[in-house]
């Protein structure tokens, strides 16, 4: 099944609300489908709130990107991702993994444990088996995981809707083409791509991340780039969902305007 494309903007709030509120609403103007935010403690106001507010001011969806499930007990995550649900009358989706390097130490400064990678997605899979239960039969939250490993991969299949894969160093195209494969021979699942560089710039919120040098990745032709000139952009993202199947694209902010001319040619098709 060929999925149509739709396109997503991580905006944290790195500015004043007055201004944030109004980049949400030209993000909304320039046809993207979702507003994401990141679960960043004491970097920006909680997501759920905010997330609220922007789907109140615009007809987009929101979500988190990604809520990390350490952070939480299962059952707060499961009722502020149905709380959400019931709030933008059904325009949230739940976003959620095993938390971004460094996580250990964020939950050591704020005195909480810190279970295992195991535990991690046994936490994942208790939140959306809780947020079925709040669901009930006639509401369905969509989940996104972002997934690495074998284990990851299995528990995306039995819970997910949609799937983007957490990127390492020295990942190939082929180890790229290979996850999604599994992953689409195993359920029809959406299958989502995070886009940190485009052209020569680099998302704020990922300035830190290793290997997100533009030269060297538009050299390999990584997953996480796109060029900035949007008729080579629509040409990369129709040859990746050809190859992989991606149809859900993950931008920066900073990059909407940017991108506004490929979501509009290709947003639905």
């Amino acid at each position: 099944m060929t999925r149509p494309f739709r396109f997503g903007v991580v905006a944290p709030v790195l500015t004043d609300i007055a201004t944030w509120r109004e980049r949400v609403r030209r993000i909304a103007g320039l046809g993207y489908s979702t507003l994401l935010m990141p679960d960043v403690p004491h970097w920006q106001p909680s997501p759920a709130p905010t997330l609220a507010m922007a789907a109140a001011d615009t007809d987009l969806r929101v979500g988190t990107w990604v809520y990390a499930s350490p952070l939480r007990a299962p059952w707060q995550t499961a009722w502020e991702a149905h709380s959400l649900t019931t709030l933008t009358d059904g325009r949230f989706e739940l976003g959620i993994g095993t938390g971004r390097p460094g996580i250990e130490d964020e939950l050591g400064s704020v005195g909480m444990p810190v279970p295992s990678p195991g535990q991690r997605l046994e936490q994942i899979r208790e939140t959306v088996t809780r947020l079925r239960e709040l669901d009930g039969p006639d509401i369905h939250t969509p989940v996104i995981m972002a997934v690495r490993g074998p284990k990851a991969q299995a528990l995306a299949l039995e819970v997910a809707d949609t799937v983007t894969v957490v990127a390492i160093p020295g990942d190939t195209r082929s180890d790229a083409a290979a996850i999604a494969r599994r992953l689409r021979a195993g359920r029809d699942l959406e299958l989502a791509l995070h886009v940190s560089v485009i052209g020569d710039a680099v998302a704020p919120f990922m300035a830190s991340a290793r290997d997100t040098d533009p030269a060297a990745m538009r050299e390999s032709d990584s997953l996480a780039f796109l060029p900035d000139d949007p008729g080579a952009a629509t040409e990369v993202i129709q040859r990746r969902r050809e190859e992989l199947g991606v149809s859900y694209f993950v931008v920066g902010a900073d990059f909407a305007e940017t991108m506004g001319p490929v979501v509009a040619r290709l947003a639905g098709h």
